[in-house]
């Protein structure tokens, strides 16, 4: 893989450039990829956090970190996306261990809660979630909640 450029940043610190980047790097995965038709601005954006992994000034690599009580009572990691092109080279593994460690030493205890699209429980798991609830549908997608305590 490709070493990518990695940034960190609060809503209001995101350049328009980026902030296009972002919402065009969603909409690709899941709206267009997924078929998933939904409000992808959520007004939660602005609370979070935003990890971007950036390779020759394309965005190939996005999760938002959301603090406790934006989602759940516990931060939340949250609109993980990787590009098509990226994908099954390691590069949304590489986002999901910087997200852990970057939410974990921002938001001290109280774990990690996520809302997973249901056929990524075995990556989750491999990064030390592990579900904490039914599956449920959103968005037409079968998902579930996960917790990583450690």
């Amino acid at each position: 893989m490709k070493e990518l450029v990695w940034t960190y940043k609060s809503f209001d610190e995101l350049h328009a450039v980026e902030l296009y980047a972002v919402l065009k790097l969603r909409s690709e995965v899941f709206v267009v990829e997924q078929n998933c038709v939904y409000l992808d601005t959520d007004n939660k954006d602005q609370a979070s956090f935003h990890l971007c992994g950036w390779l020759h000034g394309e965005l190939v690599a996005y999760v938002r970190i959301l603090p406790p009580g934006t989602s759940y009572k516990e931060a939340s990691i949250g609109r993980v996306c990787t590009a098509l092109s990226h994908r099954k080279n390691g590069a949304g593994r590489t986002l999901m261990i910087k997200a852990i460690d970057i939410t974990q030493k921002q938001f001290e205890g109280g774990g990690i809660k996520i809302g997973a699209q249901s056929y990524l429980n075995k990556f989750y798991s491999s990064l030390g979630f592990q579900q904490s609830g039914n599956e449920y549908i959103e968005d037409g997608i079968t998902h579930i909640e996960m917790l990583l305590t450690k």
